[in-house]
């Protein structure tokens, strides 16, 4: 199997590294974790900790966002942790949506964030931005100009750049077809959050390839359990919140069938944001049993290989991998991650 397959985890001193270790000894390619200030500690201190306790895996933001840090800021975080890790960093990066929901804001719209890329990746190379292209608001900072410096830069780049460094990839998280083709222009991989569904993933790659992107990853639900009805139970919370992620603003993204159709609508409905990927949600408990099936990936190591396979036989080459989350059976959480690494991971390597 050519696909990378990474895990996720929280940036919190203490058990960031202990994941960054766990990561690395099970034979995982990558630890991603989630930027959203207000429900997880910070990702960039976090990965920095998790860098210094691992010498392997690569690192990466599960995603972070256009809005609550300007881009010369993500790109110096991004640059300082390349150079932390040994070129082992991964810039992922998607519009927003838990972080901008507890600031009383909604993703950033689509042009923006294809501005906010453009930028970034300037940043990353190390060529100059023109100050024009970095859209602040005169309300907030007057021109340098107004100073009356004798000298002050006409451009702004980061000077620091190591000319070795290798340049921090940009991966971006999509769904819809009109990020999908931002992120195939402007990504080094384009991350899908749209499901395992074969069809919709299918959809999706043929999408970015059109617009002229090559490297596609996914991120997948996935929980490994005997019994199915478990399983599905631990994976709901996961499952609900990427579902949302089809039908963000009412209308479903990509094709689907008339009754998945109505249970994305059911889930954008009953969205509670304040128990955001939690089990026992109510948007988690508008979920069938054949949604989360079809959704997510779960049930024996037998049926999570297999579908898993089946991702990257269409073209997919990175996985990241979600399992349980807040509110399920804490016990059944842990054996369900132990039997991915140990049955599911094992085997998709040999």
């Amino acid at each position: 199997m050519a696909a990378e397959v990474w895990t996720t985890g929280i940036a919190w001193p203490g058990l960031v590294e202990r994941a960054a270790g766990r990561a690395e000894a099970a034979g995982f390619d990558g630890l991603a974790v989630v930027d959203s200030q207000n429900l997880a500690g910070d990702p960039w201190v976090g990965l920095a900790l998790a860098a210094r306790e691992s010498a392997r895996i690569r690192l990466g933001t599960a995603v972070t966002n256009p809005v609550t840090r300007h881009p010369a800021v993500t790109a110096a975080a991004a640059v300082t942790l390349q150079a932390a890790s040994a070129g082992r960093f991964v810039l992922g990066i998607g519009r927003g949506d838990s972080a901008l929901a507890h600031l009383g804001r909604a993703p950033a719209s689509v042009a923006t964030f294809e501005r906010y890329l453009t930028v970034l990746q300037a940043y990353l190379r190390g060529d100059d931005v023109a100050f024009d292209d970095l859209g602040f608001d005169e309300t907030v900072a007057p021109p340098v100009e107004t100073l009356g410096l004798a000298n002050a830069p006409a451009a702004s780049r980061l000077h620091f750049l190591p000319p070795d460094l290798p340049k921090v990839p940009v991966e971006v998280a999509a769904t819809g077809p009109r990020v999908l083709g931002v992120a195939a222009r402007h990504a080094d991989r384009v991350l899908l959050a749209l499901g395992a569904d074969a069809g919709r993933v299918h959809w999706a790659i043929e999408t970015v390839r059109a617009a002229g992107g090559t490297s596609v990853g996914a991120f997948v639900n996935v929980v490994v359990h005997p019994d199915v009805a478990v399983a599905r139970e631990l994976a709901s919370g996961g499952v609900a919140t990427f579902a949302r992620f089809s039908v963000m603003h009412g209308t479903v993204s990509g094709p689907v069938e008339p009754d998945e159709r109505n249970m994305l609508t059911a889930v954008h409905d009953a969205y509670d944001m304040t128990r955001h990927t939690q089990v026992g949600s109510p948007q988690a408990a508008t979920l069938t049993p054949e949604f989360v099936d079809r959704f997510g990936i779960v049930g024996t190591p037998e049926t999570c290989v297999g579908r898993l396979r089946e991702l990257v036989d269409l073209g997919v080459d990175k996985l990241i991998v979600t399992g349980p989350t807040r509110g399920a059976d804490p016990g059944e959480a842990r054996a369900a991650i132990q039997r991915f690494a140990a049955e599911v991971l094992t085997e998709l390597r040999s």
